[in-house]
């Protein structure tokens, strides 16, 4: 089982000719509210490629429609908490080039107690996978019980600050990063090359397997003396908005069935090309069905 201590947000997302500039008023050309988050975009992927994957997560009870779209894609949301607090949100821009812009309330994500904390892990047993990203509160409590706990955790430490520089990313089994991430957490600059960022990141953490996505540079991997490096799929993007998410969902359900890892990784790297080719978050994940199609 994996179980994803994850975000929900409501994403208002506007499609817009540029990202707007300091003291400047643009009209958007058109507007949605979606289902969004990093923790849902990934139980939704997850979900979606067949994985069996359980959401920690809150949300507003004015927001409980997000539960239909997470529930019909099969993920389990029993353990996720309706409340009197506001959902996260996000005001996100998107340009004519795919790229954007992100501004980000956690709301509800950020109330966590230790003793939510403590009744969540009472459902876990040894080996169970807890996926994390960084828009929920406490963190390292998070990761300091599921350790106790014997549980494998995958981390994708985004939106990078500076509070994932004191976690106990050794407690880590597998770490999510983008050239931008893992070039913070190195020390070096952002246009440093791939194998320099693996080179200083695997020599810290030499148990962690690393998992860098590098966009249009395609995808490496590092795990002891193991280096992988495989390209990206030639697609043309509309909008890379949950793009990160369906790459980690897609190789954790790879994952959860004990592929290859050069298996988990073309899978995810299929999956996020078939998403940026689509419009908004949680819409734009694919089944994995069109993965199979697109990437047999």
């Amino acid at each position: 089982m994996l179980y994803n201590y994850g975000s929900i947000n409501i994403d208002y997302v506007y499609r817009v000719t540029h990202l707007v500039r300091p003291g400047e008023t643009l009209s958007s050309q058109s507007f949605t509210q979606v289902l969004g988050g990093k923790g849902a975009n990934q139980s939704l992927a997850m979900a979606r490629a067949g994985g069996d994957v359980t959401h920690w997560g809150r949300v507003s009870q004015h927001d409980r429609w997000v539960l239909e779209i997470l529930a019909q894609a099969g993920v389990n949301t029993s353990l996720i908490e309706l409340t009197a607090d506001a959902s996260g949100h996000a005001i996100i821009q998107v340009d004519d080039h795919a790229e954007n812009a992100i501004i980000l309330s956690p709301g509800a994500n950020h109330g966590f107690s230790e003793r939510h904390l403590d009744a969540l892990m009472t459902s876990v047993s040894p080996d169970d996978w807890l996926l994390l990203q960084n828009e929920c509160n406490a963190l390292e409590t998070v990761m300091t019980l599921a350790a106790r706990h014997g549980m494998q955790i995958a981390f994708n430490p985004a939106p990078l600050g500076a509070n994932v520089h004191a976690l106990p990313l050794e407690l880590c089994q597998v770490l999510f990063l983008n050239r931008g991430e893992a070039a913070a957490l190195a020390g070096l600059e952002e246009n440093a090359e791939a194998e320099a960022l693996l080179d200083v990141l695997s020599r810290r953490l030499p148990d962690v397997e690393l998992v860098l996505t590098l966009g249009r540079d395609g995808v490496c991997y590092q795990w002891g003396e193991q280096r992988l490096a495989l390209p990206a799929l030639p697609v043309d993007a509309v909008d890379t908005t949950a793009a990160g998410d369906t790459f980690i969902g897609y190789f954790m359900a790879a994952r959860q069935r004990n592929e290859r890892i050069e298996t988990c990784l073309q899978e995810a790297s299929a999956a996020a090309a078939l998403c940026v080719q689509r419009a908004g978050a949680a819409p734009s994940i694919p089944l994995a069905s069109d993965v199979a199609a697109f990437f047999p």
